[in-house]
């Protein structure tokens, strides 16, 4: 459980918790399914603005560039190499964004997964929970505690 004066402090608290690493700036891999491409992009750029650069699979980085973001281009595991798991191998990845629709997609990802989870890279599987972790970089390591009865009585006041 986090808690916190906001969704954003309260869900940093709960990955503080649950000892999952929030990122350090550095390289983001994004591959999203192609409904998810238009609600990438306020993401892609806040990432960006936090000091994050991105690279992509083709179809995103393509729908990024198209939309004025940099992107750099990695192919996909079934594509050959390189492709992101040699990235997340060689510690070239803080952070992952990756959704998926379809067998092959669904079949790369584990690999994908897989690695990130060996190297302890944190990994987002819908872009509901990307949001998320980048609004509570802000709130990373703040330590403020609260207790339940102050929380209870700021909303009752």
């Amino acid at each position: 459980m986090g808690v916190g004066e906001s969704f954003a402090a309260a869900f940093a608290r709960s990955l503080e918790a649950a000892g999952i690493r929030m990122p350090e700036p550095g390289q983001v891999f994004v591959s999203v399914r192609d409904s998810d491409k238009p609600r990438l992009l306020p993401l892609a750029r806040e990432m960006i603005r936090r000091g994050f650069t991105l690279v992509a699979t083709r179809g995103t980085c393509d729908y990024l560039r198209g939309q004025g973001v940099d992107c750099a281009f990695v192919n996909k595991v079934i594509e050959g190499r390189p492709h992101v798991v040699d990235l997340i191998k060689n510690g070239d990845i803080t952070y992952i964004v990756n959704t998926t629709e379809g067998k092959q997609a669904i079949a790369d990802s584990f690999s994908i997964r897989r690695e990130a989870l060996q190297h302890r890279i944190t990994y987002s599987t819908t872009l509901a929970g990307a949001r998320a972790l980048v609004g509570a970089l802000d709130h990373a390591g703040s330590g403020t505690v609260h207790s339940l009865q102050e929380l209870h009585g700021r909303l009752t006041a």
